[in-house]
């Protein structure tokens, strides 16, 4: 197994030399990212998904790193750095270079990897997004989270609709089925509903599971047809629904290690046409399991208990899986690898000797000889061949218009020039054209009468003998051979039939009628003169092919003959299969573009030319058991050369011995109805119809009979093996009866030795949460009186600043009065003589002035000392209402020293401020704003320390009720285990009661 560490580069090789996986484990490359920016650690793989191609895959890590791995071009490329965490990816949209990441934040972005480029954000989601659907055609995408799933529009990337669901439902998974324009939504409660993608109509709704095998679906997968479900979650049970007929028709049990599934993926078949058969099943163990789900055999399994696996992606072309392991890494397994062993062919039964080097000399001789021989064949068969040409054209000229007109427009003539020159007809028109040249009636009417008898008796046990994966495949098999006996009586003794319909049937499977019509016009025209000689092959057909070998090969034929073989075994195994076991899909489809396109002997000299093609391995072959494996397997040729063979055959081939001469032309089936066929000997089917319906009837009652004697012994060892059981349990549930009394006197012990501890710890934690509470309660007690003191002295430094401004002031007033006083003794004697005459009139006037002034000043003085006394009445109900409230807090004793000191300084203040009314008035005013200040801080400290109290009690009340819990908790935990270990006590005594 090579390993790549990804490391801090953004590209690279993946693997320095060619991978070869073991068949053991199958892995290609193991993908390491790590880092060292600080301390060497493992990014761990999230996601990953596959191009429609197959051949590259892009992954996502939990940092948001995005890789593409490109497994053709060995080469890895990081095409985007997120920066948070992808938690889906999705390929495949209409532009093959963008692809679709849903990331932690919600929201899906789509980048280009070639460009590195953000192309579109899309947002809407509030929940991660876990899966990311994409149409078959690219345009639409569906993402899913737990609460929603959008329906977007990747061509505009607008979101069209939108599907919400009540919380209590969920989402479990909503997607397209493939190749089709339905939408499945799956919810957490097991429905499952089909929507139509252009209307969003609801199309149907799967019943709900039985109740004996209910399970909550958890994880799906669909196989690429779209025409199976399958569904799993916490069980070790496989639903599998058919879409179709929208019912649940196999439930799979996994083997006993499987508790829980955790995902399901298909694995794509190339041959299956969509009906995927084999299904990969991912368990709790981290073991992926790959199971068929038709004969449910386990196939093989990656992952281990060691190494075990987190998710895994198949490719679309079912050649890759890619697996992330639970160590965060990223595993890349050859699904051709894992299954080597299974589709390994038998071992040869011809075992060369090694230590001979004449023998190989000698039959290399042969070799260079016989091939040497050949070499002079074709420049006289060319020569031949095309005289032959022109007098095949000369002669049939005249007729050519009228014979090689077919019914839909085509003429013969010129299709099989076509088909000389490119060797095949076209794949998208070759369906067409073979029902062109085999002239189909396409009678529905006579078809469903052949139809509606049902499967016939000789097919009822079809699969048993001829084991098809495909259960459609093998229901129209069933269905055409059956159709085909009901048609004529001979069919149901065939041994061969079912070999010579199977290539028809398995390329005609979605048409019943041209299938059937088709084989029918085979059996008719190619297969003339079979069923002569019933139940022996046809020997005339036979000797038709051996006289035409001898002509053109006698060293092979003599070849056969001195080994025995005849042309039952190399000719016959190519005819009764018509080619389908010795040649690929591709092959056989080029050679019957040949065979429907010439005369009915084309089929004949194919099995001739084969032969000749092959006679350097044939004449190797000494072995009969070497010649049976030769003719029923594959073989290296080229069906190019086989085919111009074939027609050189036709053409070089003398007419006395020409298959031509002795098979009729081709002949169509007639419309309406089949035409009635009876070229067989009737005697022989008939006596064989009667035997195989007698042998029948016996074996019937004689398994009958062995079944009843099985079960009547197989009731009696099982009621054995019961009452074995049930005295083995008996003594067993004594035992474990005293064993737990044991453990439950230990376990009551070490509960009361436990309780003891842990009153003692909660004593201890009492005490100091008691020592922590009152040193937090000091500390607090404390820095709140140093704010205050410190408030204290800053309002101390206050009043001295404006006592001293309020002495500077009335000392300057002073001042002005003295110049005043001195100004006006200057005019008092400056006037003095001139008053002196008025002075009495001045004098009454100056004394009435100054008993008015006086009444003034008294009323003034009454009213200022009023205001100072309400004032003081307010402000000492104010603070004796602060007092008590801040009492209540615990802080009374420092606001009264506090308020005691500061109503001091109001006062001696006050005293001093008895000369200047005005100057006190403004003081007073200043005192009560700060005073407002200072109460309103101490208010709102006192509301704080009200809150942090209620704070405390409302946490002390939490923890109790949080104590209390865990204490209820832990009792009823004990309380339930004691009833269980009871219960589980007095049920062997209740059931010995019971039976007595």
């Amino acid at each position: 197994m090579q390993s790549t560490d990804l490391g801090n580069k953004e590209s690279g090789k993946l693997w320095h030399r060619k991978p070869s996986p073991a068949a053991r484990d199958g892995i290609i490359v193991n993908i390491i990212h790590s880092t060292s920016d600080y301390l060497p650690k493992v990014l761990r793989f999230l996601n990953v998904a596959f191009d429609s191609s197959g051949d590259c895959l892009i992954a996502g890590d939990h940092q948001g790193n995005i890789y593409v791995f490109d497994l053709y071009g060995n080469r890895f490329n990081l095409v985007q750095r997120t920066a948070q965490a992808c938690t889906a990816l999705a390929f495949n949209l209409r532009r093959k270079s963008e692809f679709l990441v849903a990331l932690a934040d919600y929201s899906i972005k789509c980048f280009d990897r070639v460009t590195k480029e953000l192309v579109s954000w899309m947002r809407g989601h509030e929940s991660s997004v876990f899966s990311i659907s994409v149409h078959a055609s690219g345009r639409y995408a569906i993402t899913t989270s737990s609460d929603t799933a959008q329906l977007w529009d990747l061509d505009t990337f607008q979101r069209k609709r939108k599907l919400n669901i009540l919380q209590s439902v969920g989402i479990q998974k909503v997607f397209f089925l493939p190749l089709s324009n339905t939408i499945l939504s799956c919810f957490k409660d097991n429905s499952i509903f089909a929507w139509e993608c252009d209307t969003l109509s609801c199309r149907y709704q799967l019943p709900a599971p039985p109740e004996s095998s209910s399970i909550l679906y958890k994880v799906f997968a669909v196989t690429r047809d779209g025409r199976i479900l399958a569904a799993g979650g916490k069980s070790n049970h496989l639903h599998l629904w058919c879409l179709e007929a929208k019912q649940l028709f196999r439930i799979i049990q996994m083997p006993t290690k499987v508790r829980a599934i955790r995902h399901l993926e298909f694995l794509p078949d190339s041959f299956d046409a969509g009906s995927n058969q084999v299904l990969g099943v991912l368990s709790q163990d981290g073991v992926m399991r790959f199971v068929n789900i038709q004969t449910c055999k386990l196939l093989f399994e990656i992952g281990s208990l060691d190494e075990g696996i987190s998710s895994s992606v198949i490719s679309p072309h079912g050649r890759y899986i890619a697996s992330i392991m639970e160590n965060g890494s990223l595993n890349i397994y050859s699904v051709q690898a894992l299954t080597q062993e299974i589709n390994k062919p038998p071992p040869p039964l011809v075992k060369v000797i090694e230590d001979l080097p004449k023998s190989k000399l000698n039959s290399g001789d042969l070799k260079i000889k016989v091939t040497t021989g050949r070499v002079l064949r074709p420049a006289k068969s060319r020569e031949n061949k095309i005289q032959t040409r022109i007098l095949k054209q000369d002669l049939a000229g005249s007729f050519e218009n009228k014979e090689n007109e077919l019914s839909d427009g085509l003429n013969k003539k010129r299709l099989q020039v076509l088909l000389k020159g490119y060797g095949e007809y076209p794949m998208k028109y070759r369906m067409f054209i073979w029902r062109s040249l085999l002239q189909l009636p396409e009678n529905h009417t006579a078809f469903s009468s052949l139809e509606d008898k049902g499967v016939h008796v000789a097919f009822l046990n079809l699969q048993k003998k001829y084991p098809i994966k495909s259960r459609k495949l093998l229901r129209v098999l069933q269905r055409t051979l059956s159709a085909l006996a009901h048609w004529s009586a001979i069919f149901s003794d065939t041994p061969y039939l079912p070999l010579l319909a199977f290539p028809f049937v398995k390329l005609f499977q979605n048409n019943q009628l041209i299938c059937f019509e088709v084989v029918a016009t085979l059996i008719i025209n190619w297969c003339q003169h079979w069923f002569e000689y019933f139940p022996n092959p046809p020997i005339n057909i036979l000797s038709m092919i051996e006289n035409v070998l001898a002509f053109h090969d006698k060293d092979l034929l003599q070849h056969f003959i001195d080994h025995d073989i005849t042309s039952q075994l190399y000719a016959w195994p190519l005819l009764e299969t018509v080619f389908s076991e010795v040649l690929t899909r591709e092959e056989w489809l080029k050679l019957f573009d040949n065979v429907f396109s010439n005369h009915p002997s084309f089929l004949l000299m194919t099995v001739v030319a084969y032969n000749i093609h092959c006679r350097a391995p044939l004449l190797n072959c000494s072995l009969k058991d070497d010649f049976e494996y030769f003719f029923h397997h594959r073989n290296n040729l080229d069906i190019s050369v086989v085919i111009r063979e074939v027609y050189h055959l036709m053409d070089t081939t003398p007419t006395d011995i020409h298959p031509n001469s002795m098979l009729h032309v081709f002949v169509a089936l007639t419309k309406g109805q089949y035409p009635v066929f009876n070229q067989y000997p009737k005697f022989i089917v008939d006596y064989q119809t009667q035997e195989r319906e007698r042998i029948r009837i016996d074996e019937l009652d004689y398994l009958r009979e062995r079944q009843m004697v099985e079960d009547m012994q197989a009731e009696v060892d099982q009621q054995r093996v019961e009452d074995e059981a049930w005295y083995q349990k008996q003594e067993l549930l004594r035992k474990a009866e005293e064993t737990r009394r044991e453990l439950l006197l230990q376990e009551e012990e070490k509960m009361i030795q436990q309780r003891q501890r842990l009153a003692s710890v909660k004593r201890e934690l009492k005490v100091k949460e008691m020592h922590l509470q009152d040193a937090t309660r000091r500390r607090f007690l404390k820095l709140q009186q140093d704010q205050r003191e410190m408030e204290l002295r800053r309002l101390d430094d206050e009043i001295e600043r404006k006592v001293h401004m309020r002495d500077r002031e009335i000392a300057t007033t002073a001042k002005d009065l003295e110049m005043r006083h001195l100004e006006l003794e200057s005019q008092k004697r400056h006037y003095e003589k001139n008053l002196i005459r008025n002075q009495e009139a001045v004098a009454k006037e100056m004394r009435e002035d100054a008993n008015a002034f006086r009444q003034k000043v008294d009323l003034e003085e009454h009213m200022f000392h009023k205001l100072i006394e309400t004032d003081q009445t307010q402000n000492q109900k104010t603070q004796k209402l602060i007092e008590e409230n801040l009492a209540k807090a615990g802080q009374a004793c420092l606001n009264a020293d506090w308020r005691i000191q500061a109503l001091y300084k109001q006062r001696c203040d006050d005293l001093r401020r008895n000369e200047c009314y005005q100057e006190v008035a403004r003081l007073l005013r200043e005192n009560r704003r700060k005073e407002t200040e200072v109460l309103d801080a101490m208010m709102g400290e006192e509301a704080k320390k009200w809150e942090e109290a209620k704070e405390k009690d409302f946490h002390l009340k939490s923890e109790k009720k949080a104590s209390a819990l865990a204490d209820a908790s832990r009792k009823w935990f004990l309380e339930k285990e004691i009833n269980g270990a009871l219960e589980h006590a007095e049920r062997p005594y209740s059931k010995e009661r019971n039976d007595a």
